[in-house]
């Protein structure tokens, strides 16, 4: 049901708002933030030390990872996100003395109302308006250290205006947002790498060839040191558990939280860009900061809520937002781990945007998904739930379409299988904050 303006809460109706100033297409340029910053007078010279994070698969959960390790040794750390997944405020975590909270909706709406009339009516993307917001915010609420995820890309992202962060990391890069970055690795690379600053230390996470040597060619330029996945620091999977190496030692810890084997150089990274920034963190801090660590809608288990209680007993519900082939790639590997432990039919429910490659992503799981069935999502760039289905069927996954998610777990529920499925409900990071307000399990 839609809500009339009346209705609306302060920080619906201030969201609303922003979106009137700038057209909703995706504009990169750092021009706009820069003028909003210094009308603010420059709230991203007074954050806590930065630690800044890029990449197309793995950067939130880099980010995740670094902030359970950062709290488990009694920091507080404020962590900007994106996108969010149910509310708005997930973006913007306050660091506190025993783990941080997200920001409060009357808050929030403040701030962004103080930076609306700062802004003075000038064009300024959404994403701009809340990466002011989250640099006014962090700088007026003392804290240990600051997590920065880039929105897209990185070169022209509002989020890197911060001249001397810490630390960057560059986490996994590969084909994702052509349209804003480039037909190739090496261009979308170049723009990631945009985010390396001068003398500051930088964690490379594996990457393709092409990709690594453009990131490489940057910081030589830069004079950033670089600590490269596999040269200066490796993070691999022994006996079940996380076995991290660099010039600085050996880390024997815990399998992380998170599920899937890409999670393990994600803790790596995470790892190697807190020992690079010079913080003096115990081994227990790490230890525990891979058990406790928190990030929904990647390989998450949905064991309670209203869409799983919808599904047979003893069927499993998954939900991941990946969306491009190399998350897909990651997905079905994890996917194929939990087969060979514990072997079930594998249901995908999937919907995704338009603007993404669907075929390879889909392609990934052929062989390994019995049936792929298909729903919509409530966005302006959608693929039609049946065309999502032809796509899947030219990968050779047999594929129905459904008009919702209730109707695609009835399907999945009643589809003749020797035993009851483990269903995956990915495609898209709008589609997982969508499961995760029906099943009303947010992120908190």
């Amino acid at each position: 049901m839609s809500v009339s303006r009346s209705e609306q809460t302060p920080l619906a109706a201030v969201a609303a708002r922003l979106l009137a100033l700038h057209p909703k297409r995706i504009d990169l340029s750092l021009r706009r933030i820069e003028r909003l910053l210094a009308a603010l007078d420059h709230p991203e010279r007074r954050l806590p030390p930065v630690i800044h994070v890029a990449g197309t698969n793995g950067k939130g959960s880099t980010v995740a990872f670094a902030r359970a390790i950062l709290e488990a040794a009694g920091r507080r750390v404020h962590v900007y996100t994106s996108p969010n997944l149910v509310r708005l405020n997930e973006r913007f975590r306050l660091g506190q003395t025993g783990g941080g909270i997200l920001v409060d909706d009357a808050e929030l709406a403040e701030t962004l109302c103080e930076c609306e009339a700062k802004n003075g009516g000038a064009p300024i993307t959404v994403f701009e308006m809340e990466t002011a917001a989250a640099f006014l915010l962090f700088s007026r609420h003392p804290a240990d250290a600051a997590l920065l995820e880039v929105g897209l890309g990185g070169r022209l992202d509002a989020t890197n205006v911060v001249e001397q962060p810490l630390a960057s990391v560059i986490t996994r890069v590969s084909i994702d947002h052509r349209e804003f970055l480039g037909d190739t690795i090496e261009q979308i690379a170049a723009e990631k790498a945009g985010i390396l600053k001068r003398d500051v230390p930088a964690v490379v996470s594996s990457q393709a060839r092409e990709a690594l040597t453009v990131i490489e060619r940057q910081a030589a330029r830069l004079r950033a040191p670089l600590s490269i996945a596999g040269e200066e620091w490796t993070a691999t999977e022994e006996r079940g558990r996380l076995v991290y190496q660099d010039g600085d030692g050996l880390l024997d810890l815990p399998a992380p939280k998170l599920y899937g084997r890409h999670q393990f150089e994600n803790a790596g990274a995470a790892i190697a860009a807190l020992r690079v920034s010079g913080l003096k963190l115990s081994a227990s801090a790490f230890e525990a900061g891979m058990t406790r660590v928190d990030w929904p809608a990647r390989m998450q288990r949905l064991s309670q809520g209203r869409l799983a209680a919808l599904l047979p007993a003893e069927a499993e519900l998954w939900l991941d937002g990946g969306h491009n082939a190399d998350g897909g790639r990651a997905v079905a590997a994890a996917l194929a781990d939990l087969e060979e432990r514990v072997s079930r039919p594998l249901v995908l429910i999937v919907g995704m945007l338009s603007t993404k490659d669907c075929a390879g992503f889909l392609k990934n799981f052929s062989g390994l998904a019995r049936r792929v069935i298909t729903v919509p999502i409530r966005q302006d760039k959608a693929v039609a739930a049946t065309a999502l289905a032809d796509i899947a069927r030219d990968v050779a996954i047999p594929a129905i379409a459904r008009d919702d998610l209730e109707g695609a777990l009835d399907a999945a529920g009643k589809l003749d299988l020797a035993s009851p499925p483990r269903i995956l409900i990915t495609g898209s990071l709008y589609l997982a904050g969508e499961v995760l307000a029906a099943n009303g399990t947010p992120p908190v």
